[in-house]
């Protein structure tokens, strides 16, 4: 590997950069909201772009391209139901779950605020969904290291050992240092470089192809089922692809950029801006995939390296089709989607350590500076278990974030929703609710009944939990109703 090499180069200058900005964000933390949260003090442009930023994992550069490369349109569905998801998402929980958090206690994390929402001095909540959140986190976390290994490794020709410790490095840089402002600061950047990859490259490779004509005429000629959208199908597939989309309601890196808005007022422009991104975004993974179907149907001598791994479709063509300074760039997009939401996912999991386990259990007193370092240790902590679950180079990066993301949206989904829509839920509801959705995804999964996506089970029978153990448990206590109608009136004059 020469040192010499312009995407070496080019990676290192964004890498660098980074972690300037997380020192930049040092100098802005002075306390543990400051590093949790921000300080509750990001507005609508950084909030959008962070939003979609620690949402699009290296799946969207790999592991979306990859499936449609392999299967044809078929696999837009995962697509489609990711933008209603969203959309529903920033409709129904953005405002409320900012205005909710801020009257139960002022939480910063997501145990924080169901244990205040539902006076839970039992504390039993907390510590549920934050192991909860440790355990499909830390998952999470190994599918971002993959993810960034196999950039790497196709890259730069390293070994999958190595390319693991280097692809993770900068990322636990910049969020040990700087915290929640160096995540969404350098979210906002890496959100730009990913919108601009995936606009550019499916062009390119069009026109790389002879134009749109020559293009669609080589997908077909390879097989006229790629242009199919129900091709190899079913009811319960597609049912399956569309509900990823229920899964937003339950991502803790997410829900924490509404939590952290600077107004609820600011929601409604952060929601425009947030679906344009979302969707350019994804039609262009999903053109990228689809368009290196005719590319590596009309040359084939390129085509070893897609055929060993489709999710290198997007690295692949990168390499082949730019210049290598322009290469460079496209190539840090995907490092780029990467860090974002690897580092918001380091961060999400060292919040529930810090805020949830060693403050109330541990040191009830701690200071500010006592307990941001903590969570700088907690940081590290994670990201070398997420590091040692990633060392199987058999590790496919969709697979490892559906599971993830299916448990977070099973587990929280029901919860975050109907603890910002219905007053009568009660912590008896909300423990239930979590228990039967997360153990729901964890069997399921292992059994693969009727080839339906757990998250769907989970969700149902989760969300049931919570109706019937809320309708007949002890009822709501008089305190809790107050404040949800008081947050309930804020949203709504909002």
């Amino acid at each position: 590997m020469s040192f010499t090499n312009p995407t070496l180069i080019t990676f290192v200058i964004y890498i660098a950069a980074m972690v300037l900005i997380g020192f930049a964000a040092y100098r802005s933390t002075e306390n543990l909201s400051d590093y949790i949260l921000g300080g509750r003090s990001l507005g609508s442009f950084v909030t959008a772009l962070s939003a979609g930023a620690s949402d699009m994992s290296g799946w969207l550069l790999m592991g979306l391209p990859g499936a449609l490369f392999v299967s044809g349109v078929s696999e837009s569905w995962i697509a489609i139901g990711l933008i209603v998801g969203a959309y529903l998402n920033w409709l129904f929980v953005a405002g409320r779950l900012r205005v909710h958090t801020e009257h139960n206690g002022n939480a910063l994390t997501l145990p924080d605020y169901f244990s205040h929402r539902f006076d839970d001095g039992s504390r039993v909540l907390r510590i549920v969904s934050g192991l909860v959140i440790l355990v499909f986190f830390t998952i999470y976390c190994a599918s971002g290291i993959v993810a960034g290994a196999r950039l790497f490794e196709s890259t730069f020709g390293m070994s999958y050992d190595t390319a693991l410790w280097a692809g993770a490095a900068a990322t636990i840089a910049y969020t040990f240092v700087g915290g929640f402002l160096a995540v969404s600061w350098t979210d906002t950047v890496q959100a730009s470089l990913m919108i601009f990859a995936l606009i550019l490259t499916p062009v390119v490779v069009m026109m790389a192809c002879g134009g749109i004509d020559p293009t669609l005429l080589a997908i077909q000629a390879k097989n006229p089922e790629n242009f199919n959208l129900f091709k190899g199908t079913s009811f319960v597939g597609i049912v399956s692809l569309m509900a990823w989309g229920l899964g937003y309601f339950g991502q803790p890196h997410i829900l924490a950029r509404f939590m952290a808005v600077d107004s609820v007022k600011s929601i409604a422009n952060a929601r425009r801006i947030s679906m344009t991104w979302m969707i350019a975004c994804l039609a262009g993974a999903c053109l990228v995939g689809f368009f290196g179907i005719a590319y590596f149907a009309t040359h084939p001598e390129h085509a070893a390296a897609v055929a060993e791994n489709p999710e290198r479709v997007f690295i692949e063509l990168a390499k082949i089709l730019f210049n290598p300074w322009v290469a460079g760039v496209l190539l840090s997009a995907i490092l780029a989607a990467v860090m974002s939401t690897l580092s918001c996912q380091l961060l999400v999991c060292s919040s529930a350590l810090t805020e949830d386990f060693y403050k109330p259990f541990f040191r009830p007193n701690a200071k500010d500076k006592e307990l941001v370092w903590v969570g700088r240790a907690m940081v590290m902590l994670v990201a070398l278990i997420a590091i040692a679950l990633a060392t199987n180079p058999n590790n496919r990066v969709l697979g490892l974030v559906s599971y993830a993301w299916a448990g977070f949206g099973a587990a929280f989904g029901p919860l975050v929703l109907l603890s910002v829509l219905w007053k009568g839920m009660t912590r008896n509801g909300a423990l239930a609710g979590i228990v039967v959705g997360a153990l729901t995804v964890i069997v399921w999964k292992q059994f693969g009944w009727l080839g339906l996506y757990e998250i769907i089970p989970g969700f149902v029978f989760s969300a049931i939990a919570i109706v019937v153990f809320s309708l007949t448990g002890p009822k709501p206590s008089a305190s809790m109703v107050k404040r949800f109608e008081r947050a309930d009136r804020e949203h709504a004059a909002a």
